[in-house]
């Protein structure tokens, strides 16, 4: 991609989104972690022919989330 664009760095040609999205990470690796772990379980109930609806919720929530957080840059 680097190549392609020319650029030293992602995002050098958009200063102000880069900084935009460096400030959000703190809030969303967060939740990118909870997403993991929830999507884990998921995987583990399913195969034990199970699901959990609130697992399933939670991974919904974390997907919302992590919309919300990244917004037009995502």
């Amino acid at each position: 991609v680097l190549k392609i664009t020319g650029q030293a760095a992602l995002l050098d040609g958009n200063p102000l989104l880069k900084r935009s999205i460096r400030n959000r990470f703190p809030y969303l690796d967060p939740l990118n972690h909870v997403q993991v772990e929830l999507l884990r379980r998921h995987r583990e109930a399913a195969a034990a022919a199970g699901s959990d609806e609130r697992t399933r919720n939670g991974i919904h929530i974390s997907i919302n989330g992590i919309a919300a957080g990244l917004r037009n840059s995502g």
